[in-house]
């Protein structure tokens, strides 16, 4: 199965009593060659996505505090490698910060020495200043993404909050979606026998793990 990262469109399918569908758009504007179609009819991923809401919901609602903490746990257990990894470049980094703020005093000294002219210190200074400023901005930014991973038992718990007053939703409008739901992924696979298997994610706006299901067309 293959993600698929294009945009889908609404459409009515050219039968005697059309039906309102998703489709790809590229898969429309340029045909197979450019792109699978990855339709799913729109009533049902309207049906999905409003029983996907009322379930989490009323999951939330029945103990909110497990939900957030089987969140939580889920994605430390599957980060918690790649965020040991990232530690470790970041230690190393930091550490050869420290060794060029040492490097640009000595060449400053060695300069002031005599043992090195001024146009060979101001050449090594500036590579040495170019490799500081890239490591810095790198170590900034790494060091940020791993206080957002902090967050995850925060965003855990204010989505448990957020969607556990849509445990009786009857319909879905805009308000409702742009406030729960960052974006929906359709994934599709066709089997020799041209069996269409979908797989849809809801990906929750603060939470962490995406709701999957799969659905055989």
């Amino acid at each position: 199965m293959r993600r698929v990262w294009k945009s889908l469109t609404v459409r009515y399918t050219n039968a005697k009593h059309p039906q309102r569908i998703y489709s790809c758009k590229t898969y429309n504007a340029f045909g197979k060659n450019h792109c699978t179609q990855h339709r799913i009819d729109y009533d049902t991923l309207y049906s999905h996505v409003l029983r996907k809401i009322r379930e989490c919901a009323r999951a939330a609602l029945m103990d909110g505090e497990a939900v957030a903490d089987r969140l939580t746990n889920t994605c430390e257990a599957e980060q918690r490698e790649q965020r040991e990894a990232m530690e470790r470049s970041l230690t190393r980094d930091e550490e050869r910060i420290e060794v060029l703020d040492k490097m640009v005093m000595r060449l400053y000294e060695d300069m002031i020495a005599g043992r090195i002219s001024e146009q060979n210190f101001n050449t090594m200074l500036e590579k040495t200043q170019t490799e500081q400023t890239e490591l810095k901005a790198k170590v900034s930014e790494g060091r940020k993404r791993l206080s957002d991973e902090v967050q995850l038992a925060n965003d855990a718990k204010q989505w448990v909050e957020a969607i556990q007053e849509y445990a009786n939703i009857t319909e879905l409008d805009a308000a409702t979606l742009n406030r729960l739901i960052k974006e929906i992924v359709v994934h599709e696979r066709i089997d020799e026998d041209k069996t269409r298997h979908i797989s849809i994610e809801i990906h929750f706006n603060l939470k962490p793990i995406p709701e999957v299901e799969q659905v055989t067309a």
